[in-house]
């Protein structure tokens, strides 16, 4: 083949040892090739190339020597440079070390167990220490968070199984990846518990047990049901109710999703009385005309009417949702009213009275409406059956979420097993009775509290009366390893004051208090009050003065926190050796 007269424009760019064709054996140029745009020059080819149709039929033993490409559809071929070629090219060049013989498979293979099957503590010390720091803080601590609490063993062995190793998307026995039969039992077996846990029929209920959070649970009703823009009402943060139903800052900055993608108005309290304005709330609805009305909170420390929610739903139109994150064990131990007899849709976390792993779950109604329920959205017209199961998992996966967390699911399982038990029902009335011990302790020591008790497992501690502001007393209480939140009121005027603190008694119940320890924390609630009184007069509300007395003025606190130490180093800590 006479490359030099190939019809082409372009030139093959070699540096030339000759501009004859018969030079090509000759010795030349081995440089690097490049392609140059040269429409005048023929085609030029340097030394030593060859070409395969120039080949006269040497032998095979050349043909280890020689290199093949290809250019513009061109074969051709290349003579490979030897040792010999290479070595004396260049004086300075240096021989390559040889190359480390491969390990053996048996040593490819043992090479895994020391990076699989390390402890944290040999893997990662760092992480390890610090991890240490926060059980001592655990074991020495009074946790007072109401939303907070210890999980067992068995729930802590399921969340740190195997099976975070399994890719799950998809439902039972509809997943998007193979290898899930026995997590089709797991989560099966979840959703059954879930129904019994709560006392419900499979032909009437559904549960979906994939949501990650509550908030997760509640965004995924929204999704299903609503398009963007809709109108959802539940009860205002500064209330007692949580930001996914909706929360809006008095300069009308959207802080949730629920608040971004829907539209909002909030129901309030009475700022007196701290109970549901229930005529208030009802004039509201009727003319907002939410497509969605949720019931339950945050901070809400009664009981909830949801006979008269679904009064005001059927009047205008809406679906009933109920948020029960924070009561849900009493709901399951029947300690509390049931939203489920009234309720469209129940959420719930799955962390806080149910003792689980962190997550959320969503149950929704299945079968024939009872009669005058509020219409179903998105169909136009009055139907007879619920169709919320196929909207609500499709909102979860795959419009909201991932794969499901099989090792979560497991544990959750576990956990659901126990709530069903008489001992979770002995659990939850002790938590009602610390509760109500707690309540009565700090009323006795002239403290007010918001609707002035409890009907749940939290209360509501308004520290405006004692000029103490929430947040210098929250991390007063920290520094003395009591654990709590603050919480702001919505004063008459419109100003948000964080005046007060959320305490909640479960999880020091699971640990083993009774209404005498109770007695005992109220005393060190009452004297970390007065700590933070005296050092606010001293340095002032500001949080940074105030933190700066913190430093100074300590005496008190280091007293007040070795006492509450030895106090809560005597109950036991489930889950982990001490």
């Amino acid at each position: 083949m006479d490359v030099t007269h190939s019809p082409s424009n372009l030139s093959l760019g070699f540096t030339p040892a000759s501009s004859s064709p018969s030079h090509r054996s000759q010795e030349g140029s081995d440089g690097p090739v490049s392609l140059l745009h040269e429409p005048t020059r023929p085609v030029q080819v340097a030394t030593p190339l060859h070409f395969p149709d120039a080949d006269n039929g040497e032998g095979d033993e050349e043909d280890s020597n020689v290199e093949e490409f290809r250019i513009l559809g061109h074969c051709i071929k290349r003579k490979r440079e030897n040792e010999s070629t290479s070595s004396s090219s260049s004086s300075h060049s240096h021989k390559r070390p040889p190359a480390a013989p491969e390990p053996d498979m048996e040593t490819r293979r043992a090479a895994v167990l020391p990076w699989g099957n390390q402890s944290i503590l040999d893997a990662d010390p760092d992480l390890f220490e610090i991890m240490e720091k926060e059980k001592s803080r655990q074991l020495k601590g009074i946790e007072l968070i109401a939303s907070e609490n210890f999980v067992c063993k068995a729930v802590m062995e399921a969340l740190g199984s195997h099976l975070t190793n399994k890719y799950s998307e998809g439902m039972p026995g509809a997943r998007y990846y193979g290898g899930n039969q026995f997590i089709d039992e797991i989560e099966t077996l979840c959703q059954q518990r879930a129904l019994a846990a709560f006392g419900l029929e499979s032909d009437s209920w559904g549960v979906n047990v994939q949501p990650y959070s509550c908030t997760s649970a509640n965004f995924a009703v929204y999704t299903g049901l609503l398009l963007p823009g809709d109108r959802i009402m539940g009860l205002d943060t500064l209330s007692g109710g949580n930001t996914s139903h909706g929360y809006y800052t008095p300069n009308g900055r959207r802080v949730s999703g629920a608040s971004i993608f829907f539209e909002s108005l909030p129901y309030k309290v009475n700022t007196q009385t701290g109970y549901i304005d229930y005529d208030k709330l009802e004039d509201r609805a009727l003319d907002f005309r939410p497509k969605i009305l949720i019931c339950g909170g945050s901070s809400y420390p009664r009981e909830w009417d949801y006979a008269r929610f679904r009064q005001i739903a059927d009047k205008c139109g809406a679906v009933l949702l109920c948020d029960m994150a924070q009561t849900s064990g009493l709901i399951a131990a029947k300690e509390c009213v049931s939203p489920f007899d009234y309720c469209d849709i129940v959420t719930s976390t799955t962390h806080k009275s149910l003792r689980g792993p962190r997550g959320g779950i969503i149950f929704y109604r299945k079968g024939s409406k009872p009669r005058k329920r509020g219409m179903l959205l998105s169909q136009g017209i009055e139907s007879e059956q619920y169709d919320l199961e196929e909207k609500i998992n499709f909102a979860v996966f795959p419009s909201l979420q991932g794969g499901p967390h099989s090792n979560h699911i497991a544990a959750l399982s576990i956990a659901l097993k126990q709530v069903a038990t008489p001992e979770y029902k002995a659990y939850m009335q002790q938590v009602k009775k610390n509760t109500q011990a707690l309540a009565c302790a700090l009323l006795r020591r002239k403290c007010r509290l918001v609707t002035g008790g409890t009907d749940n497992h939290l209360l509501l501690w308004d520290l405006r009366p004692l000029d103490i502001s929430g947040n210098c007393y929250e991390k007063v209480c920290e520094l003395c390893h009591i654990t709590l939140n603050k919480i702001a009121f919505s004063g008459d005027n419109g100003t948000i004051t964080p005046g007060g603190v959320r305490i909640g008694t479960p999880a020091m119940t699971t640990r083993g208090c009774l209404e005498s320890d109770f007695e005992t924390i109220a005393d060190y609630l009452l004297r970390a009050a007065q700590i933070a009184s005296a050092i606010q007069r001293k340095h002032g509300k500001l949080q940074k003065s105030f933190l700066k007395g913190l430093q100074t003025d300590n005496k008190e606190i280091l007293e007040l926190r070795n006492r509450v130490e030895a106090f809560a180093s005597q109950f036991a800590m489930p889950g982990f050796d001490v």
